[in-house]
């Protein structure tokens, strides 16, 4: 979305699937800690429409509301914990994590900040804007996006790839915005709560590959849920 760095959901092993079907779980998981009934529990539905568009099978869904929800004996507690630092070319980076074990996350996370330089909480928040972010593209031709940002109670707008228009929030506006975007003739591809860099840094072909890498590498760790890095596009 916009500037956040994110993995191209492209991989079509099946073990990247599970990694990903991994990552939607832990969200449903913690967002049902507040409650299994997706319309009483706006984050427990926002995470659920993600898996649904991810094509995770429906049991597996539920399976997960379930064990967030406390309704299962072999429920697990996810605890949330957020990593800044830099990535090579001192890129900004936030890190988000969903942990059964800190220690091992946090000793992992170490790990692969070798290559670039973990700092400590707020050495780069300052730079980054906490947003809702919400895709869509019109359902119809015509469809106006700076209309229905208004008419939605969107903050600001931006076109996104594929003729879809990123929608921008206040975080406790998200789901509002994101249920009411359909009625002014948009449909939702996704909405979710995340950074976004406030001086994105522009570098060169070598240095941006060598920064992707590091990227990638963070996002493929078990604990790793999102990725947010300073790189403009």
């Amino acid at each position: 979305m916009g500037a956040q760095w994110k993995t191209k959901i492209k991989e079509t092993t099946a073990a990247a699937k599970g990694r990903i079907f991994t990552k939607l779980a832990k969200e449903i998981m913690v967002a049902a800690r507040a409650g299994a009934d997706p319309e009483m529990n706006s984050k427990l539905r926002m995470a659920m429409d993600q898996a649904k568009k991810a094509s995770m099978p429906k049991d597996t869904i539920e399976r997960a509301i379930k064990k967030g929800a406390g309704l299962l004996d072999d429920g697990v507690t996810f605890e949330k914990v957020i990593y800044e630092g830099f990535a090579p070319h001192r890129v900004p980076v936030i890190v988000e994590c969903l942990t059964d074990n800190v220690n091992r996350t946090v000793t992992n996370i170490r790990i692969l900040f070798r290559k670039g330089q973990l700092g400590n909480s707020g050495s780069v928040a300052w730079d980054f804007d906490y947003l809702g972010m919400i895709e869509a593209v019109p359902a119809a031709a015509g469809a106006d996006p700076e209309a229905a940002a208004i008419e939605a109670g969107a903050s600001e707008l931006e076109p996104a790839e594929n003729g879809a228009t990123l929608f921008l929030t206040a975080p406790s506006d998200l789901d509002a915005v994101s249920r009411a975007l359909p009625a002014h003739g948009f449909t939702v591809q996704s909405a979710q709560l995340g950074y976004r860099p406030k001086n994105p840094v522009t570098l060169g072909d070598a240095e941006r590959a060598e920064v992707e890498a590091f990227l990638e590498a963070v996002d493929a760790d078990d604990d790793v849920q999102n990725v947010y890095a300073g790189l403009a596009d």
